[in-house]
């Protein structure tokens, strides 16, 4: 059976750049454009040329790409001719080979936002693509609103979008602006567009996910007959978001009747790096990762409970819709008092810690499991955490260096605009080997604003570990969780943290104690020590 193409178009530089806190520089997109031409995606939608100065100086200096690189931009205005349309000659200027430009499709938003004629907004679609057509340009046209157009008048929502078609647009994509279709809308609206001439093979999707639906408008769009979806990276986008395509790309080659019936430019051996892509994007960002995100999340493919533990160490198909690997992510086992020792070998196993069934080390382990959670701790939530303990308890943990002391201080003082400011300043004396390094760090960070006392005790932690600096350099911290887990005056913090590496690693470790810098610094020391056992340092004798 001979598969149909199925075009992935990736508008995270431009509509995923819509979400609010958002606003990658010019590097920043080169580096994503540069990951998405590796994972294999047809089309990048660089940004809309002349609308702002990064946009400008990015498509002056594009990477170049397998991708067909998009300019994105809008139909000419009324009362101009194409030629003479100077926002829509900004586009063009571009250079690009391929042109998304948008257009209305909903009759409401014809005459009550542009405050023209219906007639008129299907010339100003027409004539516009003619133009892209003429400049030797592959034209996208973008069908705003298209599925509140059509509920409203369908006749009108269908000639705009053939008069795009008619005029020589590659793609007509329907979009869902307002991210509130259902999946049978879109499915019955796409339908309809096939049956009145616009072959599937010409028909895109764009969906907003307002409504958590966006995933599946774009599959309902698919099984309609559609041939090009549009997305961004970890659902960018205004408001809620775009149809996730880190969730969507698996989808089309994991999963039935997708991956026997389309072709997609995503090899499977691609696939495997969606996930090192994924938390790149929200590196960039300076975003934690969400944990539960379908495919790519720390939590995707991790089993707590005692019973699913035990059928994954027999095969993993108990309780796994994918394997993990196929998206390069990995399995975990959750460590917590509900755990037993089938948990507790399989956690081991991956970890590189092979240890026989009823090993006495196993029951002693999981009541020193149950006695910490007990103080506080959560081993569920601080996997690398513990790791370390189970190393300590096998006698397996490196002696890489030991932390001799550290102090903090917080003071209150005036700046040089005389104006009364934080400062925080961090001493860690430690011993590795032989030698003593002592370290001081301050919580300034370069804009003057103070960050705290954590972060100055991590940043002299990681200031200075002799033999083993070139190991944690690339190390950061990504989230800081505090949670007071007794209240009154006996109350204890724990704190959870979240690191990642330039490797995309992550991993999250706990400290817990009535005073918070001490139970910070636990969760730090443990950071630390997980990054050296995991990337093989060597323990100076």
């Amino acid at each position: 059976m001979t598969k149909e193409r199925l075009y992935i178009y990736d508008t995270t530089l431009r509509d995923g750049q819509q979400t609010q806190g958002v606003q990658f520089s010019t590097s920043e997109k080169q580096q994503i454009a540069g990951a998405l031409d590796t994972l294999g995606v047809d089309y990048i939608e660089g940004g809309w040329p002349g609308a702002n100065p990064t946009d400008s100086e990015f498509f002056e200096d594009r990477p170049s790409t397998k991708a067909t690189f998009t300019a994105f931009g809008m139909t000419k205005r009324a009362g101009m001719s194409a030629e003479n349309d100077d926002v829509l000659a900004a586009v063009l200027n571009a250079d690009t080979p391929a042109v998304c430009l948008v257009g209305k499709t909903h009759d409401f938003h014809v005459e009550t936002a542009l405050g023209i004629t219906l007639a008129e907004n299907t010339e100003n679609i027409e004539k516009s693509i003619v133009h892209l057509k003429k400049q030797g340009r592959e034209p996208l046209f973008d069908a705003e609103h298209f599925f509140d157009g059509f509920k409203a008048n369908p006749a009108y929502a269908i000639e705009t979008v053939k008069a795009a078609y008619e005029a020589g647009a590659r793609w007509v994509v329907l979009c869902d602006t307002n991210g509130g279709a259902l999946p049978s809308e879109v499915y019955d609206a796409v339908k309809a567009v096939i049956k009145a001439g616009i072959p599937g093979d010409h028909v895109g999707i764009h969906t907003h996910n307002d409504t958590e639906q966006a995933v599946a408008n774009s599959l309902a769009a698919v099984d309609a007959g559609a041939r090009h979806i549009q997305g961004t990276l970890n659902g960018l986008g205004e408001r809620c978001g775009n149809a996730n395509l880190t969730t969507l790309i698996p989808m089309l080659l994991l999963k039935e009747p997708y991956a026997s019936q389309f072709e997609i430019g995503v090899t499977k051996d691609a696939l495997q790096g969606l996930t090192r892509t994924s938390r790149m994007l929200d590196d960039i960002l300076n975003r934690v990762p969400s944990k539960q995100a379908a495919f790519v999340g720390a939590s995707a493919f991790a089993h707590k409970a005692g019973l699913h533990a035990s059928a994954i160490l027999k095969d993993p198909t108990t309780y796994e819709h994918v394997p993990p690997e196929t998206v390069g992510n990995a399995r975990i086992i959750p460590m917590s008092n509900q755990a037993g020792q089938s948990n507790l070998r399989r956690r081991l196993a991956e970890a590189g810690i092979e240890v026989e069934k009823g090993h006495p080390a196993l029951g002693a382990m999981l009541e020193k499991i149950k006695e910490k959670e007990a103080l506080g701790y959560s081993f569920d939530t601080a996997q690398a955490s513990f790791e370390l303990l189970a190393r300590r308890e096998l006698g397996l943990l490196p002696d890489f260096f030991e932390v001799k002391r550290y102090r903090v201080s917080v003071e209150r003082r005036k700046n040089k605009y005389n104006k009364m400011v934080s400062l925080s300043e961090a001493v860690v004396v430690i011993k590795v080997g032989d030698e003593k390094h002592l370290s001081v760090s301050e919580s300034m960070d370069e804009s003057g604003a103070d960050r705290g006392p954590v972060n100055a005790l991590s940043k002299a932690l990681a200031k200075d570990l002799g033999p083993y600096q070139d190991v944690i350099d690339d190390m950061r911290l990504v989230d800081f969780k505090v949670r007071i887990t007794q209240g009154g005056t006996e109350a204890v913090t724990r704190v959870i943290i979240d690191s990642i590496d330039s490797q995309g690693q992550q991993w999250s470790t706990v400290g817990v104690s009535a005073n918070i810098v001490d139970a910070s610094f636990e969760a730090l020391v443990d950071t630390t020590l997980w990054k050296l056992v995991n990337d093989g340092a060597t323990p100076v004798s």
